[in-house]
């Protein structure tokens, strides 16, 4: 099979044999869960429960307020003790909702079991809207926003994302070898809604026993496997994109400007329980790895979940902590603590010690032009962060700030390790600002 790409990128180590062979475990219930009415872009959800009020598992706790945005629900059953700004991802307090489980994991009765073959994809895609399923690469846009091109903008292809080309990261890689009958039953609900034959998934060449097993699977229900290049951001939405299609996302625009939806294998697997098993998004599988930790795993969490209760089934820490990362090490967030909730974009937890990564200072640009030539965009970082540490908003927005996905491969291949994608990760702020004010 022949390995397709994008222009630009670059190859980092990916870092994945402490987890790539270990089986998806499922992590107990901690002794409270803080659920977050913020974990999706768009409008954070309203909270619709009260402290003392007993839920069960699935139950809503937080209904969407806006076109873009989805319910929260309640991730086991139990007794709401709280409901109060807590530590979050975001690196502030935020309205959350905290349930003390009772030990029953009883789920609400009042969910519905569905046969997708028995409904059309309006209701298909209501489904997918109350169970509150959004992307689950870490991105979290809402799926059934989607889902729902306007009629000027016709679909004819649906990718599923199964690179997961962050280094560490092997979650999506399990779940495709260990639970590959929901993603693909996904995948056809997906084409129904959409009302089109044509789906792609895309998977990195690291990932051999995933091409091999989803290839034979997926073969009686005519969905494609395409093997990727192992380059980094293959998993990008334009680069997958690029490199499956050789179709162009316009600048400014969206995969649906070029015909296309993009949705993650572990989106399509939600989306599956969502039908069949009338079941929210309540949990996801992570990875929590690093040398920071003693028994990297792959484990299948409820949302809400304390990060010190993930590390403490793995083992506890392996020294002192340097760096915590929800996410990724190229594009995920940092931690004040492991205080914060696991949410339904966390693809994984990493953690480094002291000693495991450089600290040293930023120097001045010494115009390699390296960032220029490994940027998946085609943009000029540097000048994009000169403008930024001027506060040249208008020159920033000219160069196309504005399309920088925020990959860091600009950072991470700068010599003079100069923060380019804070730098224009901050002027995107102050243009977006701009234009609210006009």
């Amino acid at each position: 099979m022949s390995l397709k790409t994008f222009a630009g990128g670059l190859h980092p180590p990916d870092s994945k044999s402490a987890t790539a062979h270990k089986p998806i475990e499922a992590c107990p219930l901690p002794e409270e869960l803080i659920i977050p009415a913020a974990q999706h872009i768009g409008a954070p959800a309203d909270i619709c429960v009260a402290v003392g009020d007993q839920v069960k598992k699935g139950q809503v706790i937080a209904t969407a307020k806006g076109f873009v945005s989805v319910p929260i629900h309640a991730s086991t059953s139990g007794e709401v003790i709280a409901v109060e700004p807590r530590p979050h991802p975001l690196g502030r307090p935020l309205p959350a909702v905290v349930i003390k489980p009772d030990g029953e994991d009883a789920w609400d009765e009042a969910l519905e079991q569905h046969d997708p073959a028995q409904l059309v994809g309006e209701e298909l895609k209501q489904l997918v809207l109350a169970a509150g399923i959004v992307g689950m690469g870490g991105a979290t846009f809402p799926a059934h926003v989607k889902l729902s091109p306007p009629e000027e903008k016709p679909i004819d292809t649906l990718i599923l994302n199964g690179v997961e080309c962050e280094p560490f990261l092997t979650a999506d890689h399990r779940l495709m070898l260990e639970e590959s009958t929901r993603v693909i039953d996904g995948i056809n609900i997906l084409r129904k809604i959409l009302g089109i034959e044509r789906a792609v998934i895309g998977i990195e060449a690291n990932k051999p026993d995933a091409i091999e097993k989803m290839t034979a699977e997926c073969a009686p229900h005519n969905i494609e496997v395409q093997a990727l290049e192992v380059k980094y951001p293959q998993g990008a939405e334009k680069q997958l994109i690029d490199a499956v299609t050789g179709r162009q996302v316009p600048s400014g625009g969206l995969p649906m400007d070029c015909g296309v939806v993009v949705q993650n294998v572990g989106t399509a697997a939600a989306i599956s329980d969502a039908v069949r098993l009338g079941r929210p998004l309540v949990e996801r599988v992570a990875t929590v790895t690093g040398p920071g930790i003693k028994e990297p795993k792959n484990l299948k969490i409820v949302i809400g979940t304390p990060l010190s209760h993930m590390v403490e089934f793995c083992g506890g820490l392996e020294g002192e902590p340097g760096k915590i990362i929800m996410g990724g090490p190229m594009m995920g967030q940092t931690q004040l603590s492991l205080e914060v909730p696991a949410i339904r974009g966390t693809s994984g937890l990493l953690l480094f010690r002291k000693g495991d990564f450089s600290t040293r200072p930023a120097g001045p640009c010494i115009r390699c032009g390296r960032c220029i030539s490994v940027c998946p965009i085609h943009l000029q970082p540097t000048t994009i962060a000169t403008y930024a540490r001027l506060n040249l908003v208008d020159e920033a927005e000219s160069n196309n700030a504005l399309d920088c996905i925020e990959c860091g491969c600009c950072t991470y291949i700068c010599p003079a390790t100069l923060p380019l994608v804070q730098s224009i990760r901050h002027i995107k702020g102050g243009i977006m600002a701009k234009r609210r004010k006009s």
